[in-house]
């Protein structure tokens, strides 16, 4: 079998319909979206477009099917999940493919995010049977509290394309061990990955409108009136800051429970007493991550001017050698970015920044070829006041400034609206211990370029939203708290 047959063979398993009640079928007049390949701008396949008939239709499913999946047995949803995730680990390289050939990523990184997203249906598995409750006497005594844990009820669950899978089950699995019921809605650039997911729960016994998918081109037409029914009771987004201040608002009117996982501006701070090495080494993971496509991605470099022209130097040397091109091909580094549109947008930011004085020591220019391919680029002598260091990037751009003492890399830090994930660099321990505390957002690295796990809280301050996805925290936010009074 040649390379484009076994791409194709991948493309051609998905189910491409939507899945509501337990089926798989088409959208309403029949009506479908195209899937493209980013690395190419050639479309992959068309799935169904999804109108607001078919996302009543698919809530109405979800209610429906609430009770009884709420009095299902810890242990049984806990079963349920540790199958998938069995499934997805033993089905690793075609979904990786199918990722890649949707999203742009290189195979390499589509296969640890299949591994990542597989991660929270273990760990919510294992915290299904885990939902407490509290039973004590009152402190004047007379009465009994007791308080209980149970699930918020259907939830709508709206998915990003840059994380297809992960992102997926990072609010299905513990909506499933809460006990919830739901629909998803996946980014319309990435739906076969979510149609895969779904498969998979299918095939590992989810009952019948546990889980409800709409993929769509009219996002809003479809959402809004969920998101105003009475019958959904939460709402998760991860996502861009504006949209997610739109469904904020949207929300507001049924009073839904709201997870908002929004945009990010990292910065990546790197002290005069910094391991070079291993900040250059931290640069690279936390800028070229998912091609720099992440809003965990470092956005800003700020570097102490005593190693501000080495660091920048090494980590010029270091991008430019990393190998650009499809995801499919053999030892590829950085992809496609997801549409030519995005690719637009990089462009415009590092032309602002060359405006500004920022001086280009590598990459730069998009190349001459197909697909929507950025290279790999490092920006040296760039002005805080560059659009670049206000607006989240969203591609393999590192722009470098500088800063003198410890108190003024804070204050370029925290001079953001945004507030979820920053990275520093230092061998002082009371200078990590004091950043950390100073920094204003929810995550920070410290000498580390990656720390998400699924077993750790994940989510920002600010603009960057709030809840938590990930950890024990992730469950709490499909449970609600009952109270009890017992007279005695």
């Amino acid at each position: 079998m040649t390379s484009d047959q076994r791409e194709q063979r991948v493309v051609d398993e998905v189910p491409k319909s939507l899945f509501i009640g337990g089926e798989w079928r088409e959208a309403s007049g029949g009506a479908t979206l195209a899937v493209h390949d980013p690395s190419t701008g050639g479309v992959l396949c068309e799935v169904a477009d999804a109108s607001p008939a078919d996302g009543g239709a698919a809530l109405a499913a979800a209610a429906d099917a609430q009770a009884d999946w709420a009095a299902r047995p810890p242990r049984d949803r806990a079963e349920i999940l540790r199958s998938a995730f069995a499934a997805l680990m033993d089905r690793r390289d075609e979904l990786a493919l199918l990722m890649t050939l949707e999203m742009g990523k290189p195979v390499a990184e589509s296969r640890t995010e299949i591994a990542y997203a597989a991660e929270f249906l273990r760990w919510y598995s294992e915290e299904a049977a885990r939902i407490e409750g509290s039973y004590k006497v009152a402190p004047a005594g007379g009465s009994r509290l007791l308080t209980m844990r149970q699930p918020v009820g259907p939830c709508l669950l709206i998915t990003p394309w840059n994380f297809p899978m992960a992102m997926g089950t990072r609010k299905i699995g513990p909506a499933v061990a809460a006990g919830c019921t739901m629909v998803v809605k996946p980014a319309s650039e990435t739906p076969l990955s979510m149609l895969a997911l779904a498969a998979v729960l299918e095939d590992s016994g989810l009952p019948a409108g546990v889980l409800n998918v709409v993929t769509t081109s009219h996002s809003g037409a479809v959402m809004e009136p969920l998101i105003r029914d009475p019958r959904a009771r939460k709402l998760s987004f991860t996502g861009s800051t504006a949209i997610g201040r739109v469904l904020v608002e949207q929300s507001a009117q049924q009073l839904l429970r709201v997870s908002m996982e929004l945009g990010g501006n990292a910065p990546f701070l790197v002290f005069g007493d910094a391991d070079l090495d291993a900040a250059v080494d931290g640069a690279v993971t936390a800028k070229m991550r998912n091609i720099g496509e992440a809003c965990t991605a470092a956005n800003r470099f700020l570097v102490h001017e005593s190693v501000a022209d080495d660091f920048s130097r090494q980590l010029a040397d270091r991008m430019g050698a990393l190998r650009m091109g499809r995801g499919t091909d053999e030892g590829v580094d950085v992809g496609p970015l997801i549409t030519e549109k995005a690719r637009e947008g990089v462009a415009d930011l590092v032309a602002d920044a060359v405006d500004n004085g920022g001086k280009i020591l590598v990459g730069g220019e998009a190349p001459d070829r197909r697909g929507w391919f950025y290279p790999p680029t490092v920006i040296a002598d760039v002005p805080v006041g560059a659009r670049v260091f206000r607006e989240e990037v969203f591609g393999p751009v590192a722009p470098v400034t500088t800063f003198g003492t410890d108190d003024e890399a804070l204050a370029l830090a925290n001079d953001t609206e945004f507030g979820l994930i920053a990275y520093a660099y230092t061998r002082d321990l009371r200078r990590a211990i004091a950043v950390a505390e100073s920094l204003e957002t929810g995550l920070v690295g410290l000498n580390a370029g990656v720390i998400s796990n699924p077993a750790a809280p994940f989510g920002g301050v600010k603009a960057s939203g709030f809840g938590r996805e990930g950890g024990r925290e992730g469950i709490e936010e499909y449970l609600e708290v009952k109270y009890v009074g017992i007279a005695t």
